[in-house]
């Protein structure tokens, strides 16, 4: 009687398919967990010497700003926003390098678009 087609669960190199699939699915939850834990976390960038502060969580949500009163000009307004605006893009690139470090370590360093 011929055999039937198929490699009899196991793929060529002799790696068991449940097994990938166990490796698989243990990966997809270590990333939702690690997901969850950084939108948890909060990262603060400081420019002017402090004189803003920009709080914002893993979810790239700003959760806070701090302006010293000594900074507030009304004459130089566009002082204070771009400052405002630079603080904001550190906390931006800070969580992004977050994200990525945690991801790399799913990857193996793949420079993937996720």
């Amino acid at each position: 009687m011929a055999k039937k087609g198929g490699f009899g669960g196991k793929m060529p190199g002799g790696m068991n398919m449940n097994n990938l699939l166990k490796q698989a699915q243990k990966m997809q939850a270590d990333m939702e967990k690690s997901q969850a834990e950084l939108e948890n976390k909060e990262v603060e960038a400081s420019v002017g010497g402090g004189a803003v502060v920009v709080k914002m969580n893993g979810k790239k949500e700003v959760t806070d700003i701090e302006i010293k009163p000594e900074v507030v000009d009304p004459d130089d307004v566009e002082m204070l926003q771009d400052l405002v605006l630079s603080a904001v893009n550190q906390a931006i690139r800070e969580i992004e390098e977050i994200q990525k470090s945690q991801m790399s370590k799913y990857t193996g360093g793949m420079d993937l678009p996720f």
